[in-house]
């Protein structure tokens, strides 16, 4: 779709220039392709030999009919148009949070409970239309909502520094945009570290440091097959880096594996790591209005 090449700026200009500001209001497939046709435009003068205009607007349009429209009635709302291509747009990570946010706050720069739904409601479509959903916590939003809010002592509303700072934890419902993020970083780093199983040097993607072991270091595809070596377990506490590590980083690992050689078996049985917020699934109490 080549919406990474797209900045979260121009995204946003192009809403203003389309005055798609009614974020409620259902828009027809030929406003929709006028919108993705200037964004294409605009990417064709800077990436000439990489964006074909008809084909991207084709794609991109059949990408957010299958992600907000499958019954295909030929209408989808503004705001998960936003929110669809500002996920994938190029940006910071939290600067796209600060982004998505201030698509679905009020005029005073808070957010309620049903705003930040919508939110998440629109962002768990993209998963859950590659068929990923349960992995995310299925698509009921509300037990995610709850979490938010009871972090912030359940006021009624919450900023956009609460909202990222939730975030920064990596909620289930929502972990698969930073991972999405350091799948791109990982794509094409390159780590000066030998994989200990299958000897790769550099490892180039993701690398797996190990918590347990000094100077035990594993690629990603060793990892992700589950190989092992040298005593080396599979919940033994591992790090993942997307990018080279920083020598801060590199002390700070060396001190937690001397804290970790002093740990027992029971104690890494009784501490597993989830690298991120786990949401309560279980349905309770009423639904939230999406």
């Amino acid at each position: 779709l080549l919406v990474d090449l797209l900045d979260l700026n121009t995204t946003s200009e192009v809403f203003k220039q389309h005055k798609l500001s009614q974020n409620d209001q259902l828009i027809g497939v030929q406003d929709v392709i006028s919108c993705l046709t200037t964004i294409y435009s605009g990417l064709e003068e800077k990436h000439k030999d990489m964006v074909n205009v008809p084909l991207c607007v084709d794609m991109c349009l059949n990408w957010l009919l299958n992600v907000y429209d499958s019954g295909r009635t030929g209408k989808i709302r503004v705001q998960s148009l936003k929110i669809g291509l500002m996920s994938l747009s190029k940006g910071l990570l939290e600067e796209k949070y600060r982004y998505l946010f201030k698509e679905v706050a009020g005029p005073t720069e808070m957010c309620d409970q049903r705003q930040l739904g919508l939110l998440l409601h629109d962002a768990i479509q993209i998963p859950r239309q590659l068929g990923e959903v349960a992995a995310f916590g299925g698509s009921n939003i509300e037990p995610s909502v709850r979490s938010c809010f009871q972090q912030n002592h359940n006021k009624p509303e919450i900023t956009v520094k609460q909202f990222i700072d939730w975030m920064r934890l990596e909620p289930q419902s929502m972990v698969w945009l930073p991972v999405l993020h350091r799948v791109a970083a990982a794509e094409t780093a390159k780590h000066q570290a030998k994989c200990n199983i299958c000897k790769e040097c550099p490892i180039v993607g993701f690398r797996y440091r190990s918590l347990k072991h000094f100077n035990y270091d594993v690629c990603q595809s060793c990892f992700f097959s589950g190989r092992t070596a040298k005593g080396h377990k599979l919940h033994y506490p591992m790090v993942e880096y997307c990018i080279p590590t920083t020598s801060g980083e590199d002390v700070r690992d060396f001190t937690k594996v001397l804290k970790n050689k002093f740990r027992s078996k029971k104690y890494f049985a009784k501490h597993p790591r989830l690298g991120y917020l786990p949401v309560q699934t279980v349905l309770e109490g009423d639904n939230l209005e999406t």
